[in-house]
């Protein structure tokens, strides 16, 4: 697949463009923030927003602004720790029920049983549990998340071992490992990356919850949920205080989205040839 493939789709170009802005303002926090997003000022609390704080302040004085940028980088390292994480684990556990039909059953209801849980109130549970910490969140939400993955690629994996390019490796004596590398995993890479974009995308909406309601990374440490936990007592008299990380997060999740949108578009054969 060519890369101009891909820049030619644009719900791909605008999702790479929202997702990059975020990215960069994240990863560049510490330069680009203007103020300390953990200092207190009461003289300037739930300051509207102005030339000095270009967002406002919230509660305590901080900087909105401050915040939502460490914030956002704080949810961008989750979100793509579960994309990892529960790629790999999901991946495997679908590869193997897949390809090894005696595993499917153990391995399926399983997953089954987890996705009988709403995804967000298993990982609340599983936070809640655990205790508070970044780790924390991205073991829950992992364990939340992976079966869809697991299902994914269990799927891609039995489309992919009824072609008749891996059935001629098999019956030449190709050895197990080497069928699934060259071959099967290859056309199952599609529809696991794009199922991890969407994994991103809800990851990051998780976090928010969890933050929100108390079981994501403790304080101090600024979040796009916490901010917005912390300004609902204000919403009325100071409402850009849950409004602005609320924007923060829907241009993540909706820049995730459109980027998975135009990799589906590109990796799919049908589609290739319907630019939008």
């Amino acid at each position: 697949m060519k890369a101009s493939s891909l820049f030619a789709r644009r719900s791909f170009v605008l999702g790479v463009a929202l997702v990059g802005a975020v990215a960069v303002a994240a990863v560049f926090a510490h330069w680009l923030a203007p103020f300390d997003p953990l200092r207190n000022n009461y003289r300037y609390r739930l300051g509207e927003p102005n030339a000095v704080f270009l967002l406002g302040t919230d509660r305590y004085g901080r900087d909105v602004l401050s915040r939502i940028l460490f914030g956002a980088r704080v949810s961008l390292v989750i979100g793509l720790a579960v994309a990892v994480v529960s790629g790999l684990a999901g991946g495997l556990a679908g590869l193997a029920a897949g390809w090894w039909r005696r595993m499917d059953p153990w391995i399926m209801r399983v997953m089954d049983g987890l996705m009988a849980f709403p995804g967000v109130l298993l990982a609340i549970a599983l936070a809640a549990t655990l205790g508070p910490s970044e780790a924390t969140v991205v073991v829950a939400l992992t364990v939340a998340y992976a079966p869809r993955t697991a299902r994914v690629m269990r799927g891609a994996v039995l489309v992919a071992r009824a072609q008749d390019y891996v059935e001629a490796a098999r019956a030449v004596g190709a050895r197990t490992l080497r069928v699934l590398v060259r071959h099967v995993l290859p056309a199952c890479t599609a529809a696991l990356v794009v199922q991890q974009t969407y994994v991103f995308a809800v990851a990051i909406l998780a976090e928010a919850v969890l933050s929100f309601v108390g079981v994501g990374p403790p304080p101090p440490q600024p979040t796009l949920g916490s901010i917005i936990a912390d300004g609902r007592d204000a919403m009325v008299e100071a409402p850009w205080v849950m409004l602005c990380p609320g924007v923060a997060i829907a241009m993540l999740v909706l820049g995730l989205n459109l980027l998975g949108d135009g990799l589906r578009d590109a990796l799919d054969p049908r589609m290739r040839r319907m630019v939008r």
